[in-house]
């Protein structure tokens, strides 16, 4: 019996849970995301590395202790699925499932565990969920996507927010490491014999991105992240050039990755499954010729509740979307948080500060966002905004453009000074974003002071251009907002935009 669904606080309303279970050659796991939604935020998510995909090339069939293992793990995920009141539940099985001669029996037992039907995906299938996972991830992504499972390879380029045609190869983890009897050479010449023949996309020079996909590679991503004291630890996104991922992925093929710096925090089960995915990797990055890698938290999972979005759903902008849902929690006005979009649009159109599409997109994310640190003492609003801002589960926007949310957002709460911003949000700026981040949280200091970030005001201040820069017209009905506070900020946004900006009262 499927447990009545209750919205709590801190949760969205919608459609309520949505369980995803997915059966792979090396994992078994089950998702459940909050609701249907155009960046589906995870309720819940475990894993089990079943190995399920093990043993398959020497034996044809599913070993019965990773049958065994898996079908005990989903009959805990039966009694989840149940507990949190999800109203649909999807299963995708992939290539231990169709390739093994007992494959079918298996599928039996899950339809019968979990009480739901499983699609199993043939390689095309997942190669094209693959890729939408990304589109679902990413902010207009081109390139190839690469998803590297237990028991096979998937690569599909997307442009236009649309996937192209998939191909798989028999490139997984397990397959291969026992192919090749564990050892990495014999590995690196079953993979260029696999790819060989492969009809790689014409990409032009900017387009040769490789999106990794799957826990292998990001396992990888991971150690490269952590051995280079990268300041951010969020793998989605985590971009490296193709030449300095091709060195890393030699420096690290060697079985179990022994004697490789900072190995230990890759899970045993893992450990010897990172080398043989640096092997492909290096291999489809020099075949590709890419110019940079990038790892995707999304995949599979994502792209199958990406496709049964509505159209026009699938088309918002992603972190648009997930800042709104962050404001509608958090929040003391989302109206306010709307008006502040408007008001800035007019501010920055009259100051002539020109913008890309994306500098305008994560504008309008940062207003969304500025006052999600409202609960918190005044003294730690910028602080814990950032924080929030940083870790936030966003995809949709790189590294830098994160920074810039939560630098924004920081100076609208303790201020302008930038040696109280986090190094580590300092060191992954532009120099670009770092200068705008600022003359929007200068902007939004003021806008606060004439609304006390409640919906209802900012739309009655009017934004004037003047023969020596900008005028904030308060008219009669706002003239006794007037005072030295205002005037003060009002001073602070002229000196970081090197234009006179006035308050008028009259």
């Amino acid at each position: 019996m499927t447990a009545e669904f209750h919205p709590a606080r801190g949760r969205l309303n919608g459609s309520g849970p949505i369980a995803v279970v997915d059966i792979g050659s090396n994992s078994v796991r089950l998702v459940i995301y909050e609701r249907k939604a155009r960046t589906p935020t995870m309720l819940f998510n475990e894993k089990l590395l079943a190995g399920l995909g093990k043993g398959i090339a020497a034996t044809g069939r599913l070993a019965d202790d990773s049958v065994s293992l898996a079908l005990g793990e989903l009959t805990r995920f039966k009694t989840l699925i149940k507990h949190t009141g999800c109203q649909d539940i999807y299963i995708v099985a992939t290539a231990a499932a169709r390739d093994a001669e007992n494959g079918p029996e298996f599928v039996r037992e899950v339809e019968r565990s979990l009480e739901a039907p499983v699609r199993i995906l043939d390689g095309s299938e997942e190669a094209y969920y693959s890729a939408l996972g990304v589109i679902a991830g990413f902010w207009q992504p081109r390139g190839i996507v690469g998803d590297m499972g237990g028991g096979s390879l998937e690569l599909v380029e997307i442009a236009d927010n649309t996937p192209g045609a998939g191909a798989t190869f028999p490139l997984g983890g397990l397959r291969l490491s026992e192919e090749a009897d564990g050892k990495i050479a014999k590995a690196q010449k079953i993979t260029e014999a696999a790819l060989k023949d492969f009809h790689w996309p014409d990409l032009a020079p900017g387009e040769r991105t490789f999106y990794a996909v799957g826990g292998t590679w990001r396992s990888l991503g991971r150690l490269h992240l952590m051995q280079n004291k990268y300041p951010l630890h969020v793998m989605h996104n985590y971009e490296i050039s193709a030449e300095e991922a091709i060195a890393f992925c030699r420096r690290i093929a060697v079985p179990n990755l022994e004697g490789v710096e900072l190995a230990e925090i890759v899970s045993k089960q893992r450990r010897p499954l990172v080398p043989i995915g640096a092997v492909v990797l290096e291999q489809v990055l020099l075949s590709m010729k890419a110019e940079r890698l990038v790892f995707s938290a999304t995949g599979v999972r994502e792209g199958l509740l990406h496709e049964k979005l509505p159209l026009e759903m699938q088309a918002h902008d992603p972190v648009i979307e997930a800042a709104r849902e962050l404001c509608t929690l958090r929040a003391r006005s989302p109206a306010h948080a709307e008006e502040l979009i408007a008001w800035t649009d007019t501010l920055f159109r009259q100051l002539g500060i020109e913008e890309t599409a994306n500098e305008t997109r994560l504008r309008h994310a940062a207003c969304l966002l500025s006052d999600i640190g409202w609960r918190a003492h005044p003294d730690y609003r910028g602080e814990q905004s950032l924080n929030i801002i940083s870790n936030a589960s966003f995809v949709g926007l790189d590294h830098a453009s994160r920074a810039y949310l939560a630098a924004a957002v920081f100076y609208r709460h303790q201020g302008l000074r930038e040696g109280d911003l986090s190094p580590v949000i300092r060191e992954l700026f532009t120099d670009r974003l770092r200068i705008r981040a600022k003359v929007l949280g200068a902007t939004m200091r003021v806008a606060s002071l004439l609304s006390a970030s409640i919906a209802g005001m900012l739309p009655k201040v009017g934004i004037t251009k003047t023969d020596k820069g900008l005028s904030l017209d308060l008219g009669k009905e706002l003239a006794n907002l007037d005072g030295e506070r205002l005037r003060k900020r009002a001073n602070q946004l002229s000196k970081v935009i090197e234009v006179d900006v006035a308050v008028n009262a009259g």
